[in-house]
């Protein structure tokens, strides 16, 4: 394997109102989606990433992150989107599954939306496919849909084993 680059990072933080739901808002592909602000570790600017052999198309590669290996997951890749442009920017959110870190590769990193619970709907009838196999469901929000997304389900990959 080549040599994993170390890299620097942010962490968000922000508080969950108990009268509802705190999301860090990302872009993949143009589409709005959200994850629980308290499940995010770490958002950052991947500079490099290590190819790993005979991984899922999902699983972009791995990094290291102050000395712990992650697998990096293209959101691209997983939810169905073309292939993201050479030379594009992509950003990283890092999340923890059963002690593991995963960083989901995206377009675009957003702002932290706290939202009422209230306003959260289960997927509905006419969601993407796509999207439905890893959502939690959705927020109606003034001028679109962000989509939340079920982060156990994202990070399994098509063929329905844990990217590890």
């Amino acid at each position: 394997m080549s040599e994993i680059e170390d890299v620097a990072d942010t962490t968000v933080v922000a508080s969950v109102d108990r009268r509802g739901a705190d999301y860090v808002t990302m872009r993949v592909a143009g589409q709005l989606f959200g994850i629980p602000v308290l499940s995010v570790h770490d958002v950052f600017s991947p500079s490099k990433l290590a190819y790993v052999p005979m991984a899922p198309a999902e699983v972009e590669g791995v990094l290291n992150l102050r000395g712990r290996i992650v697998t990096a997951i293209d959101l691209r890749s997983r939810l169905g989107y073309t292939p993201r442009a050479a030379g594009d920017k992509k950003m990283a959110v890092v999340i923890e599954h059963h002690g593991e870190p995963y960083s989901l590769l995206i377009d675009a990193v957003g702002e932290v939306l706290s939202l009422e619970q209230g306003a959260f709907e289960r997927n509905p009838v006419n969601l993407d496919p796509r999207w439905r196999d890893v959502s939690e469901g959705v927020y109606r929000l003034d001028s679109e849909l962000m989509v939340v997304l079920a982060l156990h389900k994202i990070i399994k990959t098509s063929n329905g084993a844990i990217a590890a």
